[in-house]
């Protein structure tokens, strides 16, 4: 079968689709697909091309992408993806079988569910009716999803710091020839923003492929391959037809993600997703080849763009060459420690700041986290306690190497803990000191009726994983250490039981200077 006979055939199956499903159908085109839309479901074609990238020249071999696209799909959306059927008739009059008709097929569809338009997340997000607690949801299952997904093969390439730079050097060198001479000497300096970190990321690379973190993941995680589905957000249409651009480093996948919602210019939402995504997963190691990888998938979309615009096609959407030069610039790596009693919005504060562009740790998290339990977990009743002076002074030493290396890798840093022993305040303060960079203690307090209340709610809510109750309060009332004299220099006090503007707040502590 050869192109043309592939667009009649899409066209014959249309008209009997109509007949079968009595209603309208329609027909749309990928470069890759033909989409026929009825009112109920989507049939999904594949064209019979042989491309650089991919093969679907054969019967055999779109039967193959046909039955991979929906294992892979099944892992995210198995309500969305239904079954793989056979084209029966002729490609003037074809119709649908069953699987027991294998042996007639003249080709295959790949049979979905159809979802009303609109509610795929670069709409949502365009449309200003994305729930954040959607997002936290969803990196949370994406979290999962890649903690549970294989790991590439001891004898494959894939993700290898030679493959890994090999993909991006030939992404340079295709946007290259698509661009104007301004837009080259851009991409001339991206390039060079690269080749001065290339030694390093290397290094990276070939670490986070030792440590198991390249796996089957989905390769093509956009805004507009998410989508609301019965009430949460569902990932679909994974990348079937190349191993190599789905085998990659979990990150790498998170990476597309995030730099999608910065260049659809919802960096809020970026930052908040990284945190959500971070709490589920602890891959803060991870952030040492995150931001290259979003700079490399914005390139990757921008020479999308530029090659359906080059095929006539109109292209809407973001500048994603743009976004590659802003996700490139430096953040301003800093380092600020939460100060105050449980109740007193640490962690509510923490979660608006981090939102204008920070990474947080999470003390109540990670302590958990170290003991192999859950954010939410009960640790009493695993019959476990996990706040004994060995377990805190394990935490902060923990938390204090993950601050380390993030701000290495050049992220603000919010540390979001109680951090009433002036020892562990120091502690900190020598992180940020030993790096040259600015450190600063967000003090938050409230009128003690507001911290038992929201103590109180706190624990009746289980939705937090602070397990403070009332006597921890109290306690921490008799022997918290205030901030002496000389940690005033760093410090911003905010009352929280009255009105606060993250935004502003977020400006003082970019302002503060390094103070030794």
């Amino acid at each position: 079968m050869n192109s043309d006979e592939g667009t009649e055939l899409a066209l014959a199956l249309r008209a009997a689709l109509h007949v079968a499903e009595g209603g309208p159908v329609e027909h749309l085109q990928t470069h890759l697909s033909h989409l026929l839309l009825t009112p109920t479901h989507a049939y999904k074609l594949k064209k019979p091309l042989r491309l650089p990238f991919a093969d679907f020249s054969t019967l055999a071999a779109r039967r193959h992408f046909c039955v991979e696209e929906l294992r892979l799909n099944q892992r995210l959306a198995p309500s969305l993806y239904l079954d793989v059927l056979p084209v029966l008739g002729s490609v003037h009059r074809p119709w649908l079988g069953t699987a027991q008709d294998a042996g007639r097929a003249i080709d295959w569809v790949l049979r979905m569910r159809r979802f009303p338009a609109g509610s795929e997340l670069d709409a949502l997000v365009r449309a200003g009716t994305l729930m954040p607690e959607e997002l936290d949801a969803f990196a949370e299952r994406l979290a999962r999803f890649h903690a549970d997904a294989p790991v590439a093969p001891a004898a494959s390439d894939w993700g290898s710091a030679a493959q890994v730079g090999q993909a991006i050097g030939d992404v340079f060198d295709q946007l290259d020839a698509l661009l104007d001479a301004a837009g080259r000497a851009d991409l001339t300096l991206l390039r060079a923003w690269f080749d001065a970190r290339q030694p390093h990321l290397a290094e990276c690379w070939a670490a986070r492929r030792a440590a198991g973190q390249v796996r089957e993941c989905h390769g093509d995680l956009h805004l507009g391959n998410v989508v609301r589905l019965d009430g949460r957000l569902t990932a679909f249409d994974c990348l079937e037809f190349s191993p190599l651009l789905r085998w990659i480093d979990t990150l790498a996948d998170a990476g597309f993600f995030t730099m999608d919602l910065h260049a659809h210019g919802r960096a809020d939402l970026a930052w908040r997703f990284l945190d959500a995504y971070l709490a589920a997963s602890g891959d803060y190691a991870g952030l040492a080849v995150l931001r290259p990888y979003e700079v490399y998938r914005a390139l990757v979309r921008a020479m999308a763009a530029r090659l359906r615009a080059a095929q006539g096609a109109e292209v809407q959407g973001p500048d994603y060459l743009a976004c590659a030069e802003r996700l490139a610039a430096p953040m301003g790596a800093r380092l600020l420690i939460t100060y105050g009693l449980s109740g007193s919005g640490k962690s509510t504060v923490a979660a608006a700041l981090l939102q204008q562009g920070a990474v947080r740790l999470r003390s109540d998290v990670e302590r958990k986290r170290l003991h192999g339990l859950a954010p939410l977990a009960d640790s009493a009743a695993q019959g476990l306690n996990i706040y004994t002076a060995e377990a805190s002074r394990r935490t902060f030493a923990h938390i204090a190497g993950q601050a380390r290396s993030l701000l290495q890798a050049g992220y603000p840093v919010i540390v979001d803990a109680a951090f009433l022993r002036r020892g562990e305040r120091e502690a900190f303060h020598a992180v940020a000191r030993g790096l040259g960079l600015p450190f600063a203690i967000l003090h938050c307090h409230a009128a003690p009726d507001s911290l038992r209340e929201r103590v109180q709610w706190r624990q009746a809510s289980g939705t937090d994983p602070s397990e403070a109750d009332l006597a921890v309060l109290a306690r921490q009332q008799q022997h918290a250490e205030p901030l002496a004299t000389g940690e005033l220099a760093h410090a911003i006090a905010l009352a929280t039981d009255q009105p606060w503007d993250a935004r502003a707040l977020y400006g003082r502590w970019q302002a503060q200077a390094p103070v030794p």
